[in-house]
C-alpha cells in the first residue's frame, strides 16, 4: 500500500497531539491507512479512561479538603492563643525609632535575622566595612518553601496523569476529545479550594467515560457534579417556596441553568427565553453536594436535597414537567440533549475546533444529522468526522492552543514528564493554565486567541528554553524526519539547516509551521 505522508501528518497534527520522537514510528504507520490510524483510537473506549496510583474519587477528595480546611482553622486559632497579648510593645529606642509600627512578617523576620548576626562575632575586616556609611546590607535569606497542602499535590497529581497519558498516546484523538469537551463543559480551578482539588476527578468522572458514549450521558454526569454544582453556585439555590427558601429567605440562583442552556446544549439564539432560564433554575433546585457535616450524604458527594427543591410542575420550551424531584430535572436534561438546536451547536463547535474557525457548512450539516439520528452518540460523531474529506483536504491553518503545543513539544522530543512544574508554568505563562479558563465558556478556539504577537513571543521563549536545554543532545533533522518526514515544507527544512547551533534548530524546530498548526 502506498504511503501518503501528507495524509499522515494530517492525522496526527489535526486530530492528535503530533508525532512521537525516539522509536514510535507514528509518521510511517500514520502513512499507510491514515484514517485507519486515528480511528483504532475510537475502538479502545476503555483507553480514554484514566487511573493512577494516588488518584481518589471526588468524595473522598472532598473529605480531604474538609480536614484540612479544619486544620488550618485550628491551627489559626492555636496561634492566636498562644500570641503574647499581655506584653507591651517596648518604647521606640534610636535603633528602633524609624521603623514602622505594624511590620511585615518579612520585615520582622529580617530585623530579628540581624539582632542575631550583631550577637556573634566578627572579624576586623566585616566590621570594618559594616561601619562604612554607604555600606549594602547583607541580602536577607531566603524563606525555606513551604511544603505542598494536600490541594496543591492532589492538583498536581492529575495534571501529571493527564499529561503523562498524552504524551504516550498513540495517535492522541481520543485525548483530544476529552480536552474539547473538558473544555466545552468547563469548571475553573481558580474558583475555590473546591474546584483546585477537584478539577481532575471532575475530568476523569464526568468527562472521560462518557466521550465514547452518549451525550445525554456526559450532560447528566457533568452537571451533577460536585465541582460543577460549585463552579456555577447551585448549591446556594433555594426554590422560593421550598422549606429552605422559606426559613432563610433566599431564593433562585441562576448561574447553572443559564449556562446549561446556552452554553452547554442549546447555544446562544438557540430558541430559549429568560423565563425558560428561571424555570430550569427552579427545576434544579436540590442539585447540591453534602457538605463537610454529613447531614445529607457523604461529604463531597452529590446529593438532591429536597427542602431546597421548588416544589410543583413547571413549564420548559412550552412543555409541562411534572413535579418528580430530582427526575423532573433528569428528564430535562435528557429533552434538552435531543433538542435540534443543541445538536446543531455542538455540531458546528466540533468541527470548528478540529477542521476550521470557519466550520464547512455542509460538514456540520452532516454530523448534526449524525448526533440526531444516532442518540447523540459521540463516537459516532467522531467516526463521522474522521471519515469526512473536509477533515482531511482543509488546510492546516488552525494555531495549536497552548497545551497543544506544549504536549507536541514533549512528544517530539520524547520527553515522558515525570514533574508537572514545566507543564503547568507554561501554561500560565501562555495564558491558558489548566483548569482554569476565564469564564464559563471555556478557553477560545480560534486563531485570533492564540495567534496574537504577544502570545508568539512567548512561544518563541519557551521554544528557546526548550533549545538551550536539550538542543546539544538532540539533531532537528533528525526530528524533523519524525514529525513530518517529507511532509515538511522546503522553508522549515532550509531554516533548520542554516541555523547557528543545534540549539537553535530545534527553537526554529518547536516554532515552524509543522509543530504550531493543526
Amino acid at each position: 500500500m502506498a504511503r501518503d505522508t501528507q495524509a499522515a501528518l494530517v492525522a496526527l497534527n489535526r486530530f492528535g497531539f503530533g508525532a512521537r520522537g525516539g522509536a514510535s514510528g507514528d509518521l510511517i504507520n500514520a502513512s499507510s491507512d491514515p484514517r485507519g490510524f486515528v480511528k483504532a483510537e475510537l475502538a479502545r473506549p476503555n483507553g480514554v479512561l484514566l487511573e493512577a496510583p494516588g488518584l481518589q474519587s471526588t468524595p473522598q477528595l472532598g473529605q480531604a479538603v474538609f480536614a484540612y480546611q479544619d486544620q488550618v482553622k485550628q491551627a489559626r486559632e492555636a496561634a492566636k492563643a498562644a500570641a503574647p497579648a499581655e506584653t507591651p510593645p517596648a518604647a521606640p529606642t534610636e535603633r528602633n525609632a524609624g521603623l514602622r509600627r505594624n511590620p511585615s512578617l518579612n520585615a520582622a523576620a529580617t530585623e530579628i535575622a540581624g539582632q542575631m548576626a550583631d550577637a556573634k562575632p566578627v572579624d576586623n575586616a566585616a566590621k570594618s566595612d559594616a561601619m562604612q556609611p554607604n555600606a549594602a546590607a547583607p541580602p536577607a535569606a531566603k524563606p525555606a518553601p513551604q511544603p505542598l497542602n494536600v490541594i496543591q499535590k492532589t492538583f498536581r497529581a492529575e495534571a501529571l496523569a493527564r499529561l503523562q497519558r498524552a504524551t504516550l498516546a498513540e495517535c492522541g484523538f481520543t485525548e483530544r476529545l476529552v480536552a474539547f469537551w473538558s473544555n466545552h463543559f468547563c469548571i475553573s480551578a481558580s474558583k475555590g479550594e473546591l474546584t483546585r482539588i477537584w478539577a481532575g476527578a471532575f475530568e476523569r468522572e464526568a468527562i472521560r467515560p462518557h466521550v465514547l458514549g452518549r451525550f445525554a450521558d456526559m450532560l447528566r454526569a457533568v452537571e451533577q457534579h460536585p465541582a460543577m454544582l460549585f463552579f456555577l453556585d447551585n448549591q446556594q439555590s433555594l426554590g422560593p417556596d421550598s422549606r429552605a427558601g422559606q426559613n432563610r429567605k433566599r431564593g433562585l440562583n441562576e448561574n447553572l441553568a443559564r449556562e446549561i442552556m446556552e452554553l452547554h446544549t442549546l447555544g446562544v439564539g438557540g430558541g430559549y427565553t429568560q423565563g425558560d432560564v428561571t424555570s430550569l433554575a427552579r427545576i434544579i433546585t436540590g442539585w447540591t453536594f453534602a457538605g463537610r457535616q454529613g447531614q445529607l450524604g457523604s461529604p463531597g458527594s452529590f446529593v438532591f436535597n429536597v427542602n431546597a427543591h421548588q416544589p410543583g410542575p413547571q413549564v420548559l420550551l412550552g412543555r409541562s414537567y411534572e413535579a418528580t424531584g430530582l427526575a423532573q430535572g433528569e428528564a430535562v436534561l435528557a429533552d434538552l440533549a435531543r433538542h435540534p438546536s443543541t445538536a446543531n451547536f455542538i455540531a458546528t463547535k466540533f468541527v470548528r475546533h478540529f477542521v476550521a474557525d470557519d466550520p464547512p457548512p455542509a460538514l456540520v450539516a452532516r454530523l448534526r444529522d449524525v448526533f440526531v439520528k444516532s442518540d447523540g452518540d459521540l463516537k459516532a460523531l467522531a467516526m463521522a468526522l474522521v471519515d469526512s474529506d473536509e477533515a482531511w483536504k482543509a488546510p492546516l491553518t488552525k494555531m495549536r492552543a497552548p497545551y497543544d503545543f506544549l504536549v507536541a513539544s514533549g512528544r517530539l522530543l520524547a520527553q515522558v514528564p515525570e514533574d508537572p512544574s514545566r507543564y503547568l508554568n507554561g501554561l500560565n505563562l501562555l495564558g491558558q493554565p489548566l483548569w482554569s479558563p476565564p469564564g464559563p465558556n471555556g478557553f477560545p478556539d480560534t486563531n485570533a486567541a492564540w495567534a496574537a504577537p504577544e502570545g508568539i513571543k512567548l512561544r518563541l521563549d519557551i521554544a528557546a528554553q526548550i533549545g538551550a536545554r536539550l538542543g546539544n543532545n538532540i539533531d532537528p533533522l533528525d526530528l524533523l524526519e519524525f514529525a513530518a518526514a517529507d511532509a515538511a515544507s522546503t522553508e522549515t527544512r532550509r531554516s533548520i539547516e542554516r541555523a547557528e547551533s543545534r540549539q537553535q534548530a530545534l527553537a526554529l524546530l518547536l516554532m515552524s509551521p509543522e509543530m504550531q498548526r493543526r
